[in-house]
C-alpha cells in the first residue's frame, strides 16, 4: 500500500512540475517590451528538408534590451530565417542586412500592457487549475486505496503532502506572475 500512495503523490508532483513547466513556456511568449533569445522558441526554419527551431541554425542574442541579433551559421540562411520570423505572426519586423537580422522589440502601449497583464493573469489561472485537477485525482486515487485497505491515518497523512505541493506550486506561480506583470508594467 506504501508504493502506491509513494507512487500517487510522485504521479501528482510530476503533474504539477508539468503546469509550471508549461506556464513558463507560455509567459516566455507574452512580449513585455524586453527583447530576449527566448522569444523565437517557436520561430522554425526549413534547413535541409527538416524543420528546426532558429536557435539550432544561429547564434541569438540581445545587444541591447530592445534588439534581438540573430547571426546564421551559414549565409544561405539568412532569407530562410527572415521569412520565417516574419510568417510566425509574433509581431517582429526582421531587418536584414545580408550578414545578419537585427529585430527592434518595440515598446508596447499602455492598453497593451494592460492587456499583456490580463494574458498573463489568465495563464496563471489555466496553470491552478491544472494544480487544482492533479489534486482532485490524487485524492480520488487516495480515497480508492482506503476503500481497498489503505489506513485512514496514512490516507489523511498523503491527503496533506498532495495539499502541501499544491500550496508550494500555488506560491511558485504567484511568484512567476507577479515577476512577469512587474516586467510588463516596467517602461
Amino acid at each position: 500500500m506504501q508504493e502506491e500512495v509513494q507512487m500517487i503523490l510522485d504521479i501528482c508532483r510530476e503533474r504539477m512540475e508539468h503546469a509550471i513547466t508549461h506556464l513558463d513556456k507560455e509567459l516566455v511568449h507574452i512580449r513585455a517590451g524586453k527583447a530576449s533569445p527566448r522569444m523565437l522558441d517557436s520561430v522554425m526554419v526549413e534547413y535541409y528538408g527538416s524543420m528546426v527551431p532558429v536557435a539550432q541554425v544561429s547564434n541569438i542574442n540581445t545587444p541591447d534590451a530592445r534588439t534581438i541579433a540573430i547571426q546564421p551559421w551559414e549565409k544561405t540562411m539568412i532569407r530562410p530565417i527572415e521569412k520565417a520570423i516574419i510568417n510566425s505572426n509574433l509581431g517582429f519586423n526582421p531587418d536584414n542586412n545580408g550578414e545578419f537580422i537585427r529585430i527592434n522589440v518595440p515598446a508596447p502601449t499602455e492598453q497593451r500592457r494592460k492587456d499583456m497583464v490580463k494574458t498573463v493573469n489568465h495563464e496563471g489561472e489555466v496553470a491552478k487549475v491544472s494544480l487544482r485537477s492533479a489534486r482532485k485525482d490524487a485524492n480520488d486515487n487516495l480515497k480508492k486505496l482506503l476503500k481497498d485497505g489503505l489506513s485512514e491515518d496514512l490516507e489523511k497523512d498523503a491527503e496533506d503532502k498532495v495539499q502541501g505541493m499544491v500550496n508550494d506550486f500555488s506560491k511558485k506561480i504567484d511568484k512567476m506572475l507577479d515577476e512577469k506583470n512587474v516586467e510588463i508594467l516596467t517602461i
